[in-house]
């Protein structure tokens, strides 16, 4: 397996730890109610019966609308797990490509960075046997209905890979082709990427969450509209629950239609401070210099 060297938050993948993108702050506390001095009691009194009864609700405009939570769906085939060894700890989905060998999922999925209190400082490529399982799902050790496919080159943005950097959080694998020299893409599918999308799209999220969310490796969707992030505005930001670790790298679709109609790929997940706040780098011409250099590669 090649890694490629073109080129968080805090992510969703593995138990590795990463930066915050969110903020959260507290409700204030009404103020105290003040009186002016010298109000007659018996005015008073009568003041206060005048205005008892009860109030009027708000306008039904004015009442917050619920938040969306992630649900479990019927598998997707173009979306999956990467795993090695009988674990997943990420999720990935088939980008539309030349050769039909192209996957896409977040960088902190594939190129660790790790403190630890004895070793110091670690980075590096996995280096593992990585493999991509389309339509993963099922109690461990789970079905994989359409196999598991090897990957053979990992291509990272220099601004995660070298600066730590969160607007470098997405990475493009290819994988080999199967034992009767399919490729994958024409076996499950793909999504189109889009690097010219807006930040305010409305995009279906589907991710694996890992199996103490989620024992039975089923995947979860949740359909919600984006926006900038205030904080970093080169991410795009969505809220919804449910989207707990192990989502990091699942695919942020625009146009969605269903199993068979994955839309236009604007991002990957990744990551968020809490399960109901989710992040991801919008795709944009970095991402497509990056994702053109993995297909190259994966013409050779």
């Amino acid at each position: 397996m090649t890694s490629g060297n073109s080129g968080s938050s805090n992510n969703k993948g593995s138990s590795r730890t990463g930066r915050g993108t969110g903020m959260r702050t507290d409700r204030p506390r009404g103020a105290p109610l003040s009186l002016p001095l010298g109000i007659p009691l018996a005015l008073l009194a009568v003041l206060l019966t005048a205005c008892a009864g009860t109030p009027a609700p708000p306008p039904s405009d004015a009442r917050p609308s619920p938040r969306p939570s992630a649900s479990p769906v019927a598998a997707v085939p173009s979306v999956g797990v990467l795993t090695s060894e009988g674990d997943h700890w990420c999720t990935a989905s088939v980008v539309d490509s030349p050769q039909g060998n192209v996957i896409a999922t977040a960088a902190h999925c594939v190129f660790f960075q790790e403190e630890d209190e004895q070793d110091g400082y670690e980075a590096g490529y996995f280096d593992g046997d990585l493999e991509f399982a389309p339509q993963y799902s099922g109690a461990a050790p789970g079905r994989y209905p359409y196999g598991k496919w090897r990957v053979t080159g990992i291509h990272v943005n220099t601004l995660w890979r070298d600066e730590n950097e969160d607007r470098g959080d997405y990475a493009f694998l290819t994988v080999a082709r199967d034992a009767r020299g399919r490729t994958l893409q024409e076996v499950v599918g793909a999504a189109v990427p889009d690097w010219t999308s807006g930040p305010r799209r409305r995009v279906t999220v589907i991710g694996y969450p890992n199996e103490d969310h989620n024992p039975g490796n089923r995947p979860v969707s949740c359909t919600t509209r984006t926006r900038r992030d205030a904080d970093e505005p080169y991410m795009v930001r969505m809220d919804c629950a449910g989207l707990w670790s192990g989502t990091s790298g699942s695919p942020w679709l625009a146009d969605h239609g269903g199993p068979d109609r994955p839309g236009r790929l604007i991002g990957v997940l990744s990551g968020g401070d809490t399960d109901r706040e989710s992040v991801a780098v919008l795709f944009d011409h970095r991402a497509r210099d990056l994702y053109e250099r993995a297909v190259r590669a994966g013409a050779t």
